[in-house]
C-alpha cells in the first residue's frame, strides 16, 4: 500500500499511474493534507475499482465521515478511536487503528479492526514484533506502517503482516520510478508470501 501526501490532485494521480503500473493498488491518502477528500474523489473519478483508496492520519469521527462521503474505501488512524471504530462499522468501512500496546490492541479488536496498525513502533522494533504481538493472538491481522525498505521488505512479509504500507517508496520521483519500485515491491512479497 501506498501512504500518500500530496499537496494537488495531479501528483496524487500519476502516484496512483504509477502503484497500479508497479502493481500496487491500494492507496491510502492521509488527511494530514487539507486536499485529502479531493484528492480521494479524484482517484475514485478516474481510476474506479482497479484501485483500493482509503483515508489515512483520520484522528476523529467527524473526518473519517467526511473521507467516507468522499469515497473512501478504508480508514486508518495513527491511534485507536472508539467513535471512529463504530462509524466504520455502521458504514461497513474497514477501519485499521494504530496501536502500541497488548491492552489497546485487544480493544480495538472488539471495536472490529480490520487490521491492526504497527505504528510508530514499526520504526523502532522491526519485524521482530509481529511474533510478540501474535504469540497471545496468533491470528492478529497487522498492517506494518513506517520504516518498509526494499531491503528489509521480505523480512516483514516472512514475519507474518498481512500488509505493508510505503511512503517514499512509492510516492517520490517519476511516475516511472515509483512504478519501478512498485514492481519491485510486489516481486518481494510474491517471493516471500
Amino acid at each position: 500500500m501506498a501512504i500518500v501526501r500530496v499537496d494537488t490532485i495531479d501528483r496524487g494521480l500519476k502516484i496512483a499511474e504509477g502503484c497500479l503500473n508497479g502493481g500496487v493498488d491500494v492507496l491510502e491518502i492521509s488527511y494530514t493534507n487539507n486536499n485529502a477528500g479531493e484528492v480521494i474523489k479524484a482517484l475514485k473519478k478516474k481510476f474506479g475499482s482497479p484501485l483500493l483508496i482509503g483515508a489515512g492520519t483520520v484522528l476523529d469521527s467527524e473526518t473519517a465521515r467526511l473521507a467516507i462521503l468522499n469515497g473512501a474505501e478504508f480508514i486508518i488512524a495513527p491511534t485507536f478511536n472508539k467513535n471512529i471504530a463504530e462509524l466504520a462499522n455502521i458504514y461497513q468501512i474497514p477501519y485499521e487503528p494504530g496501536c502500541s500496546t497488548y491492552t489497546e490492541i485487544v480493544e480495538a479488536l472488539k471495536y472490529g479492526a480490520y487490521f491492526i496498525k504497527a505504528f510508530p513502533i514499526s520504526n523502532f522494533y522491526g519485524s521482530k514484533l509481529v511474533d510478540i504481538f501474535t504469540t497471545p493472538v496468533p491470528t492478529l491481522p497487522i498492517l506494518a506502517s513506517g520504516g518498509i525498505t526494499l531491503d528489509n521488505l521480505s523480512e516483514w512479509i516472512k514475519a507474518g503482516v498481512m500488509t505493508v504500507g510505503a511512503g517514499g517508496l512509492l510516492t517520490k520521483g517519476s511516475k516511472e520510478e515509483i512504478t519501478a519500485n512498485a514492481k519491485e515491491m510486489r516481486e518481494i512479497v510474491v517471493a516471500n508470501r
